[in-house]
């Protein structure tokens, strides 16, 4: 994997791990028409992968089986902005037990007491692994840019 910007290929994984990343992925994709489609998924870095648990009917599936290649997004909301973007390739695993979305509802819900997580987990629905090999990551860290202009030092990795 190529790894360009602020930090090493350790920094950015460790951003991607840390609870400053726990901001959803936002990841491009080409519809089979040929035209651009974003979406927001929540994530886990695991092993150089990029993993997001999405239901097997969902549109980008589709577009994934028919274009794996992908363009992904995590950043802060809040400043100092800091993240990782990249591209790579995507493919789709089943997921009969939903482990990955289990992980992914301790991640971003603390647990999966909620009827959302109800919903999500429902024995009829079935779930997939969107796997993303990402060929390159590119980081950037503005913390330094902005120090001055951020209240009570906002989010970073120092």
């Amino acid at each position: 994997m190529e790894v360009t910007g602020a930090w090493s290929r350790e920094e950015a994984e460790a951003f991607l791990t840390s609870d400053a990343g726990t901001v959803p992925i936002r990841l491009a994709c080409h519809t089979p028409d040929g035209e651009l489609w974003m979406l927001s998924l929540w994530y886990q870095y695991r092993d150089g992968d990029l993993l997001c648990a999405t239901g097997a009917d969902a549109d980008v599936v589709r577009y994934l089986r028919a274009d794996p290649s992908v363009a992904f997004e995590v950043s802060v909301e809040e400043p100092p902005y800091v993240g990782v973007r990249g591209n790579g390739t995507a493919s789709v695993e089943p997921d009969p037990e939903k482990t990955l979305l289990r992980d992914l509802l301790d991640r971003y819900l603390g647990g999966t007491d909620s009827s959302l997580a109800e919903r999500l987990l429902a024995d009829d629905r079935e779930e997939v692994v969107l796997r993303i090999d990402a060929a390159r990551f590119h980081s950037w860290d503005f913390t330094d840019r902005m120090a001055d202009a951020v209240a009570d030092g906002g989010t970073s990795l120092e």
